[in-house]
Order: C-alpha cells, then sequence, then structure tokens
C-alpha cells in the first residue's frame, strides 16, 4: 500500500532559473528533505495539481544537469 504525502503546508520556493516570468516556474519544498529525504516540485502555475516527489539524489542529479547544461524553456 502506497499513500500520496500531504505538501499542502510545505514552504515552496521558486526555481532561480524562473526569471521575472513569475507564473512559468518550477517549485520545490526544500523544508521537507530533512524530515523526508524526498523533494517535492510542482508547476506554479498548478499549484493544486499533483507534482513530483523526488528522492534527494535525483533532485541534486537533476539541478547540476539543468545547471551544467544551460537548458531552458522554449
Amino acid at each position: 500500500m502506497s499513500t500520496i504525502a500531504n505538501f499542502s503546508q510545505a514552504e515552496w520556493v521558486k526555481s532561480s532559473y524562473s526569471g521575472n516570468g513569475g507564473d512559468n516556474c518550477v517549485e520545490w519544498a526544500p523544508s521537507n528533505i530533512a524530515t523526508t529525504g524526498t523533494v517535492p516540485v510542482r508547476d506554479s502555475k498548478n499549484p493544486t495539481h499533483p507534482g513530483l516527489t523526488l528522492a534527494a539524489t535525483a533532485w541534486t542529479a537533476f539541478v547540476t544537469y539543468a545547471a551544467t547544461h544551460n537548458v531552458t524553456s522554449s
């Protein structure tokens, strides 16, 4: 049996790479890493929709890849 974590009280932070668009952002909840070992990620345009929960190591790999490959949205 699996459960879905409730992140309604999480402190969401917009990505520093989101720029000034404001509405086209990835948000994450860094405060959950210490307590759960996972990183919740969501789309700021749809904050009530389901997001992703990544292992901290997977999140680190994703951010490292994006930063070193100059990944941008089109």
